[in-house]
């Protein structure tokens, strides 16, 4: 990039900042000035000044700025100031679109998503003032429009779950499309501008698209009814793996029903929590839609005084993932409730270890045990705002009422 260039980019940015700010000020660059022309001052060579002014004098023809020179110094060609005559000229001279009209051209491409997706909105109204979201600007509105396109296609078909690369080839016809769109699915997903705290595989869960088929895990005592098969499978030691979107329902003996986040933490508790009489299942970190109606099917098939519990990471993306199951199970009318998810479940020497949490992250992880009506939680997260992985702590079997 020339000099000539820098300095032209430059007054272009003055420009269009000031035009956001609703400022009518003319706007210039000292050519006197260090911090204005740093990469004009320091030219030596004639030759590179000659191309400079040059370059600078076509801007000028072309009406896009205005130009000061010192007629008594030298030649008269040394520039004192330079100043944006016409920003669209200015825009157009250096074949730069401006903010206002990416905005436009994004509003045009997410238009037809603005409805299913009211965040859309806000993300143009963000973009229009020149700022980003997740470090993008209003050039990512395709990447953007093609997340919401697969995640309205997703929802209309939630009781299969499908694997990435597939789904990915079949609906933009390129199989590693889905995993440049993490940022804009997360966005959607949880319909907040700021991050979820979620990995990419869960996010890809929430939709019910994974790598690979991932079966639903449960332990405990009965039978699963697989569609399409008239004998009902009996749970088996030390757990029973099935296809979610295949169960037709359950014939479960329990006296709790018991939620785990992560895989190690599962396979961890089944000893601990063998002979307690509860069902345990692992819900692949995010949930899938096709796993959450498995999960109300299972709940709908016990008595409503069966408790059910959820045990996950104390930390952001793990309360996320707590609100979808808590929601899953208010959906049957019941209430779940939260299992080793509170400071106050952890032990004193642990917390000297656990990680402080940014007052953004706190308000993600009140919002989300809200969502899941753990109002209780939410106040002691208030109190000690920590954040700790589920694998740190040991099962034990749910506190049951008397």
């Amino acid at each position: 990039m020339s000099e000539a260039r820098i300095t032209l980019e430059k007054l272009l940015r003055r420009g269009e900042n000031a035009r956001l700010r609703g400022s009518s000020e003319d706007v210039s660059l000292s050519m006197t000035s260090q911090a204005h022309a740093a990469e004009y001052i320091q030219l030596r060579a004639l030759e590179a000044i000659e191309r400079y002014h040059a370059q600078i004098t076509l801007a000028e023809r072309d009406a896009a700025v205005s130009v000061q020179r010192d007629r008594l110094a030298g030649d008269g060609s040394r520039l004192v100031r330079i100043t944006v005559a016409n920003l669209e000229r200015l825009a157009l001279h250096l074949g730069i679109q401006l903010t206002g009209e990416k905005a436009v051209a994004a509003a045009l491409i997410l238009a037809p998503w603005a409805n299913r997706f009211p965040i859309t909105q806000e993300i143009l109204e963000i973009w229009q003032q020149g700022r980003k979201v997740r470090s993008f600007g209003s050039e990512a509105a395709a990447d953007l429009a093609d997340a919401a396109s697969f995640v309205a296609m997703r929802t209309k078909d939630t009781g299969a779950e499908a694997v990435l690369r597939r789904e990915s080839a079949r609906h933009f016809g390129d199989s590693k499309r889905l995993e440049k769109l993490p940022h804009w699915l997360d966005v959607l997903v949880s319909g907040q501008l700021n991050a979820s705290g979620l990995t990419k595989e869960e996010i890809w869960s929430a939709i019910g698209v994974r790598r690979e088929p991932q079966p639903l895990l449960i332990a405990g005592s009965g039978f699963v009814q697989i569609s399409g098969n008239p004998a009902p499978l009996p749970l088996i030691a030390p757990y029973l793996g099935v296809p979610p979107q295949a169960i037709a329902g359950f014939s479960l003996e329990a006296r709790y029903v018991l939620t785990i986040e992560n895989l190690a933490t599962f396979h961890d508790a089944l000893s601990v929590l063998a002979g307690s009489g509860g069902v345990v299942l692992y819900t692949g970190g995010m949930p899938s839609p096709a796993w959450r109606l498995a999960y109300t099917k299972l709940l709908s098939s016990l008595s409503t005084k069966v408790p059910v519990f959820h045990w996950g990471d104390i930390d952001q993306g793990g309360f996320r993932i707590a609100a979808v199951v808590a929601e899953a199970a208010i959906s049957t009318g019941r209430k779940c409730h939260p299992w080793l998810m509170s400071p106050c479940d952890v032990p004193e020497e642990l917390k000297k270890t656990a990680c402080k949490v940014a007052s953004g992250v706190l308000s993600s992880m009140k919002l989300s045990a809200e969502r899941a009506g753990w109002h209780a939680v939410s106040a002691q997260l208030t109190d000690e705002p920590f954040s700790l992985e589920q694998e740190a702590l040991d099962p034990e079997v749910p506190l049951l009422a008397s």
